[in-house]
């Protein structure tokens, strides 16, 4: 160590008080990290599954029809692995507040894990319907490869699926860490427990928030800053937020929703066919086929008018 024993001596001092504030009782003192699921091991997870959905373009060996079954099993055996473990956890947690899991927690986590790997041929489609719309959606993709390899989109998106399948199974813990990795390294913010139909695109994506309770029809395309909010937290007799009431908008099939336009409220539904034009703010609802837009600079009145 090259510090000074003056040095040496203070940082001494900081870490008796800090293991001397993990006796305190806060709600982060917990000392159950061995026992708590572990966020690197889910992000590998993740990597295993993406390779599994895009395999040829993940990667680094030279596929065929006569190895491509030994890559993907590969990657399914050792994401499994990872997650019944992690999954199993989590449900301790849940359940008696941590320890080691028990008998009952590993067996429910290798039905969910076992059933979420079902669900892989039918991620992969949607996963392609996401691909193509992000080509169809801008007229600067050269191809469906550059698509994949850097669209952060597909990314976000491609973690949000897998992860609103485990959140469809009441897994806890696990979906939002793996969506707030998604978040963390593209910019967008999907919750799992969002609804998302085919064909979804997010263009540029930065700074998107899909709320949890959010619905989301086909063909729907959001541009960069965009916001699908609540207005307020719903809360019971005893001041206590309810969790996953309806707080979220409805946005039917084939809208578009440009740059930084904020949508909120569990009862705000956009009408199909519907444009919500930049940096508009909605609260209520708009029918169908309806342009939504302000007359900036003039007042910044808000317009709506049909597309009929």
């Amino acid at each position: 160590m090259n510090t000074s024993l003056n040095t040496q001596k203070a940082l001494e001092g900081i870490v008796d008080a800090v293991a001397t504030s993990y006796t305190l009782g806060r709600k982060i003192d917990s000392l159950e990290s061995t026992a708590l699921p572990n966020r690197r091991k889910i992000v590998e997870a993740i990597s295993d599954l993406e390779h599994v959905c895009f395999m040829g373009f993940y990667s680094s060996e030279t596929l065929s029809s006569v190895n491509l079954r030994h890559y993907i099993s590969r990657h399914v055996y050792c994401a499994s692995d990872i997650l019944v473990g992690q999954i199993a956890r989590a449900l301790v947690v849940q359940r008696l507040g941590g320890g080691a899991p028990e008998t009952v927690d590993l067996t429910q986590s290798e039905q969910i894990v076992t059933e979420l790997m079902a669900t892989l041929p039918e991620l992969r489609a949607q996963l392609s319907l996401d691909v193509e719309a992000a080509f169809d959606g801008d007229p600067s993709a050269q191809s469906v490869e550059e698509i994949v390899f850097s669209y952060p989109a597909i990314q976000a998106i491609t973690v949000y699926r897998i992860a609103h399948e485990l959140y469809t199974r009441d897994v806890p813990m696990v979906p939002r860490i793996m969506a707030e990795h998604a978040h963390s390294i593209t910019g967008i913010e999907i919750h799992p427990g969002a609804k998302i139909g085919q064909r979804f695109f997010v263009d540029h994506g930065t700074g998107v928030v899909i709320g949890e309770t959010a619905r989301i029809g086909d063909s729907v395309k959001l541009y960069q800053g965009v916001t699908l909010g609540a207005l307020s937290l719903p809360r019971d007799a005893g001041g206590n937020v309810i969790r996953r009431a309806k707080r979220h908008p409805t946005i039917e099939d084939h809208v578009t929703i440009y740059a930084n336009a904020t949508i909120l409220g569990g009862d705000t539904v956009i009408g199909a066919g519907s444009i919500i034009g930049a940096n508009t703010w909605v609260t209520e609802s708009v029918a169908p086929n309806t342009r939504v837009s302000y007359a900036a600079p003039d007042g910044g009145n808000q317009i709506r008018e049909s597309l009929d």
